[in-house]
């Protein structure tokens, strides 16, 4: 993810500051450039304002000030009064009030804040503009507002504005656009030709849809295929693109053996229905099949392809597959017109046949394991084998302690150090070697040397070094896996060397990869639709956990310059280029591994501190990993870190508190459960004790990892800070549970290893409804008064129905549902593997139990079908945590302690309220959020969640893909 957010073509955007100051210069600034203002708001008691409701609307309750600027549209002059402006409704373009504008404007919200803005790069945008007058611009902007450019172009002027937001001043539409305006008038005559003739392409579309019946009409017709290397997740993704495109009313064919396929055409491009993708969820791989096609690097071999999509009538072709794969579609998509002509003047090809197919739409997908495509912060695939090199790593470190020997294992990455960094993070790996950060030439040895030494010398039993296949040193030489064994040698440990190879592409996809590839299958089917002729060719990305369309060419390209910077030596522009998240994570795995207690790192001795750590709620994976990255983290500056022991209870009962040494924390990253103790207790069963040991041990400050218990014991401590002085320490909440319900944030550990179980134990029950044919399992799954889990779970298991808390069961919920179903094995004679499977939350509903509702089916199923419960209970909570859990594990874990150490640096008196926190993410940021205006805004105390239901869009897509709203809309599946 960049380090810097790019905002164009919004319809508002705010920007916040706690500076009265910086809020004054940035509404001047923004006044300056012409933006005019449209709203004015105050709490302060002499503007008049706070009493007038209507003052209220849209302005955020935490504003102590909010101005509201409107970017200034371009309007046409009248010719015959100088100045004068020619009203909307006069000109030729006005066919009503819901006209096509000449142009978009935008609301700028400038806020100043009553909450402390604790701003970042990461908080910082890149905001574009489209301006006509270039000159003027430049003319304002250092003449008047004195402001020194950044970046002085003949198209375009980059500039920082009061709060650091980069400005870039466009003379064309987008960054992508050809067109260059250099006055109003030029763009608007422009414009309003473009607006007539679209007005009168709808005329004349609106006439000919009244001629032609619903019956007669075409349907899009769209090919979906795989391609390169495989990749879990491949499978899900086709089964979206073929459920999502039937929905949406297009025929979908799938193109077998990739390119291959579309070259050789006949039975090779086959028309999918919907049955056809049915159990592809379960599978890895992928079942289209993929290859390496020569010939379609040929124009020979292009020119076969659009031969056979023309046939067939295809003209929309949605590839995944890596940047090879993706860069092959681009350039059938520009010889495309050629292409066609060709075959019109070769005579294989008629001007009827091609006319209604004379733009080829293509949409990418990127599946591969590397995680190496910029402009998305994943890749399909590449969580999926990064659990299986964990789950390897783990097998191996069983038999590497048992011997005591060191393992080198490989692991693939060519170019990109992703799998590398991830697995030696989740693995607790003593070294790593991945090309982006390569180790100096000559010097690595005794490094690496240094560093294993070390780590035995403190009584570890294993040594773990994991090397990407393309790992060098700085001088570009290849470091091989013999090397390192060589130099373990060297130093005395008995060595193997493991090639993990294409184990690590193999297996189901886990359940990220799922959700991942069904999302962006759906999303590259609308982009298909939506896209125009003159839409550049868009990738399906994730970025900030939210699907977005980014421009193909230019994401291949970026992830092409990160192989060019390394190649030339450029290694902080390699890294760079990666997303943020990256070296975040390269830094954590020095700190945790390579710094751990290394005295030339520690911190003068008046900034050491005394940093406590304690386990609250129900167990989940996850709790180990964060606290034994936590420990570690302190070591490496100097901290102790004290671990209490039983939560709250015991640190109320007994006082048991103790400093966890590095070899107590050793093997603590891949244990489920918690080491330390937990359970549901709460200060509030005796603060004065928790004070009295808080201050006995010097504690300044305070880790809580658990759920929504801890969320609660947060704010219980936050509440008695003025009874209780040594509360008044930094604290904070690291999200950990099964349940996803801590307000504020949108992950919580331990939430993807219970996915990950429900993954496996689904696809046990579903293959197990499939083999009888006509059975439906009821599955209960926990999550508390939270849907997340079961939301989460219906979508990538292909349930038929899921019932949440959110969305309440009644009788006619469930006679619909055995509607359904009986519609569904109306027409079964066997033939099918036609099992189905509903998702059950634990508290959807007090009146209708997972057995009720099992009943309640097999009664009106009329002997069609049988049902079964399945309860997997505490199996959800997992065994190992999951890798992804692991990673996110130390990420949060290192956030706690820096947030710890720059509170304890701010405290300079008595008077100071050290603030109590909740490490929330949202999309990919990791957030510092208030516990007391959580607790007021977003949480619901009694239902012990929070109010926010980030996961609401699952359901839809869950519905439309188990074939639930095709029934409910009375369309054939």
């Amino acid at each position: 993810m960049p380090s810097i957010d790019t905002v164009q073509g919004i319809s508002s955007i705010s920007l916040v500051t706690d500076d009265a100051d910086k809020f004054n210069k940035v509404t001047n600034f923004y006044n300056s450039l012409g933006l005019r203002l449209v709203k004015s708001f105050s709490k302060l008691a002499q503007d008049g304002q706070s009493s007038e409701p209507k003052t209220h609307l849209g302005i955020s309750h935490d504003s102590l000030k909010e101005i509201w600027l409107e970017s200034f549209p371009l309007q046409r002059e009248d010719e015959t009064i100088p100045g004068a402006i020619v009203p909307w409704q006069d000109l030729e373009i006005y066919i009503g009030d819901d006209s096509e504008p000449l142009c978009d404007n935008t609301l700028l919200k400038i806020r100043l804040s009553t909450f402390p803005v604790h701003a970042s790069e990461k908080d910082l945008l890149t905001l574009n503009f489209f301006s006509t007058n270039l000159t003027k611009a430049k003319s304002i902007l250092t003449e008047k507002l004195n402001v020194k450019l950044i970046e002085d172009t003949p198209d375009f002027l980059s500039l920082k504005d009061p709060l650091d937001n980069v400005l870039i001043f466009r003379n064309s539409l987008n960054d992508l656009a050809r067109e260059k305006y250099n006055s109003p008038k030029e763009y608007l005559e422009k414009k309003a030709t473009e607006i007539l003739a679209h007005i009168t392409e709808k005329i004349e579309l609106d006439a000919e849809s009244d001629e032609t019946s619903e019956a007669t009409k075409k349907k899009k017709k769209i090919a979906v295929m795989t391609s390169g290397g495989d990749a879990p997740g491949m499978n899900p993704a086709v089964r979206a693109v073929v459920r999502a495109g039937i929905y949406l009313g297009c025929d979908v064919f799938a193109v077998y053996e990739g390119y291959t396929g579309l070259v050789t055409g006949g039975d090779l491009l086959k028309k999918m229905s919907w049955g056809d993708v049915r159990g592809f969820l379960s599978y890895g791989g992928t079942n289209i099949g993929t290859a390496r096609c020569m010939e379609f690097r040929k124009r020979e071999g292009r020119l076969m392809g659009a031969y056979n999509m023309i046939s067939n009538g295809i003209d929309a072709l949605i590839v995944c597959g890596g940047d090879g794969s993706l860069t092959g579609a681009d350039l059938f998509r520009a010889e495309w017109p050629s292409l066609l002509d060709e075959l019109i003047e070769t005579g294989r090809l008629t001007k009827s046949q091609v006319a209604p197919h004379r733009n080829l739409t293509i949409v990418g997908l990127v599946g591969s394991i590397d995680n190496d495509m910029a402009m998305t912060d994943a890749t399909i695939g590449a969580y999926s084998a990064l659990e299986r090199i964990s789950e390897m790593v783990d097998y191996i470190d069983a038999t590497a302690s048992s011997h005591s020997r060191a393992f080198v294992v490989e692991v693939m990455g060519r170019h990109c150090g992703w799998l590398g960094l991830m697995a030696g993070l989740s693995t607790g790996a003593d070294f790593i070697f991945i090309p982006e950060r390569p180790p100096k030439h000559g010097k690595w040895q005794e490094d690496l040397k240094h560093v294993c030494s070390k780590h035995r010398a403190k009584g570890r039993r294993k040594t773990t070094v994991i090397v990407a296949e393309g790992a060098i040193d700085d001088q570009l030489q290849p470091i091989t896996s013999d090397e390192v064994k060589k130099v373990l040698v060297e130093l005395g440990l008995d060595t193997r060397i493991t090639t993990l190879g294409h184990v690590q592409r193999g297996g189901t996809a886990v359940a990220y990869d799922r959700l991942l590839s069904t999302l962006q299958g759906v999303e590259a089917v609308k982009a298909v639709l939506d896209l125009t002729p003159e839409d550049p060719s868009p990738m399906i990305g994730i970025l900030e956990n939210r699907i977005v369309r980014r421009p193909l060419v230019e994401a291949v390209a970026l992830t092409k310059s990160v192989a060019d910077a390394i190649e030339s030596k450029d290694f902080d522009k390699a890294m760079s280029l990666r997303d943020t998240n990256f070296a975040e994570a390269y830094h954590s795995f020095n700190a945790i591994s390579i710094d751990d207690d290394d005295e030339t790192k520690l911190l003068p001795e008046s900034e050491r501190l005394n940093i406590g750590v304690v386990h609250v709620g129900a167990s989940s994976s996850g709790l180990n990993a964060a606290t034994r990255a936590a420990a570690l983290y302190c070591l490496s500056k100097g901290h102790k870190l004290f671990g209490i022991v039983e939560g709250f209870s015991g640190l109320i009962e007994t006082g048991e508190v103790r400093e966890l040494k590095w070899l107590d924390v050793e093997n603590w990253h891949n244990k489920g459960g918690s080491e330390l103790g937990t359970n549901r207790s709460l200060p509030s069963a005796d603060y004065g004790k928790v004070a009295y040991y808080l201050q006995k041990y010097n504690l300044q400050g305070l880790i809580i990892i658990g759920g929504f218990e801890g969320f609660s014991a947060l704010h219980e401590l936050y509440s008695e800070t003025k009874r209780y002085p040594i509360f008044n320490i930094p604290k904070i909440l690291i999200p950990s549970t099964v349940s996803n319900n801590v307000p504020g944030s949108e992950y919580s550990l331990g939430s993807d290893t219970c996915l990950n179980q429900l993954v496996k134990y689904c696809d046990a029950v579903k293959q197990s409804a499939s083999s009888s044919r006509r059975r439906v399992f009821v599955v209960e799954v926990q999550g508390g008064h939270s849907g997340y889990v079961a939301s989460y779970c219906g979508l990538i298991t292909g349930a038929i129905a899921t019932y949440t808390p959110e969305a309440k069961i009644d009788l006619s919920v469930l006679q619909s549902d055995i509607d359904l179903l009986l519609e569904v094995f109306a027409n079964d004679r066997g033939e099918d593997r036609n099992g189905k499977m509903i998702i059950r939350n634990e508290q959807a509903s007090t009146v209708y139990s997972t057995e009720l509702i099992a009943d309640l089916l097999k009664e009106n199923s009329g002997k069609r079908f049988e049902t079964r419960t399945a309860i997997p209970g505490h199996v959800q909570q997992g065994y190992t945590p999951s890798s992804m859990d692991r990673v996110v594990a130390i990420r949060f874990a290192t956030k706690a302690i820096q947030f710890i150490e720059s509170e304890n640096k701010i405290i300079a008196n008595d008077e100071y309220c050290s603030p109590s926190v909740v490490l929330g993410v949202q999309g990919t940021d990791i957030k510092l959020l208030n516990v007391a205006h959580l607790y007021s805004e977003d949480a619901d105390v009694k239902l012990r969640k929070g109010k926010t239901v980030h996961w609401r869009e699952m359901t839809y897509v869950s519905d439309m893909l188990s074939g639930k709203l095709m029934l409910l809309e009375g369309k054939e599946c």
